[in-house]
């Protein structure tokens, strides 16, 4: 068997089904995040590296013979995290790669079934998200929301907020995978928060949400960024890594 360990984005994805193509596998292959991948003598590892190009050549693969709404299911069921969903989509893949016509329909297929039946769950979830978020206010005028959705629904929510609220600062911070979407007035950053282990006991004033303690950290947070001298300060917002958000569905050019 060979294990295709990836580090957890969909371009990382993508570049495994690449790479197993590329090798001509034929055997059992499965595809599992660095983050849970537990080491076996009964495996071959392959550590995937995320590579621009090689994703780009499958998605476009896949753009070829898929509707664009078959494409927004699959890249959907990616964002449900769910156990395994990384097999049920290469499963998918090859269906698409090795057919002269369109799959999509064929429900009959379990890995299409459940590519589809994912994908629903996570678009009620984002819905639910568009609806019931609710932001509070900070003295500086940003508004912020806490949510804990079932599926990472982020990148789905991004085109919404930002054309609703297009006047306002805004984050939304997702408190169970620890990262968040900031509104500047101009874009939207996906942003982590992060906590040396030195003052991680204050780490409890990112999840209080009385609004003196969110006053407190988001005027700690402005008030450094604003001052060149203080790049090391103990609480501070990261940029995630440009490439883990290129495929984005509200992205066009690749939609």
């Amino acid at each position: 068997m060979h294990t295709f360990i990836y580090n957890g984005s969909f371009e990382g994805w993508l570049t495994a089904v690449f790479e197993i193509y590329e090798y001509n596998i034929n055997e059992e292959v499965v595809i599992v995040k660095d983050a849970i991948y537990q080491p076996s003598l009964l495996t071959q590892e392959h550590i995937v590296t995320p590579d621009d190009t090689k994703a780009k050549r499958v998605w476009n693969g896949l753009k070829q013979k898929l509707s664009p709404r078959a494409l927004e299911t699959l890249y959907h069921s990616f964002l449900s995290e769910d156990k395994g969903i990384e097999n049920q989509m290469l499963q998918y893949a090859r269906l698409v790669f090795s057919n002269k016509l369109t799959i999509e329909h064929n429900f009959s297929n379990s890995a299409i079934l459940k590519i589809t039946q994912t994908a629903q769950k996570v678009r009620r979830e984002r819905h639910r998200m568009t609806a019931f978020v609710r932001f509070q206010l900070t003295s500086d005028g940003l508004y912020y929301a806490l949510v804990e959705p079932d599926f990472n629904v982020l990148p789905l929510i991004i085109k919404h907020f930002k054309d609703r609220y297009a006047d306002q600062r805004w984050l939304i911070y997702d408190n169970y995978r620890k990262y968040g979407i900031y509104y500047n007035l101009q874009t939207v950053e996906i942003v982590e928060i992060a906590f040396t282990e030195s003052n991680a006991s204050s780490g409890a004033i990112l999840y209080d949400e009385k609004e003196a303690l969110y006053q407190q950290l988001w005027q700690q947070y402005f008030s450094s960024v604003n001052i060149k001298a203080r790049k090391n300060t103990k609480l501070h917002i990261q940029h995630m890594p440009v490439r883990y958000w290129k495929y984005l569905t509200e992205k066009r050019d690749f939609m």
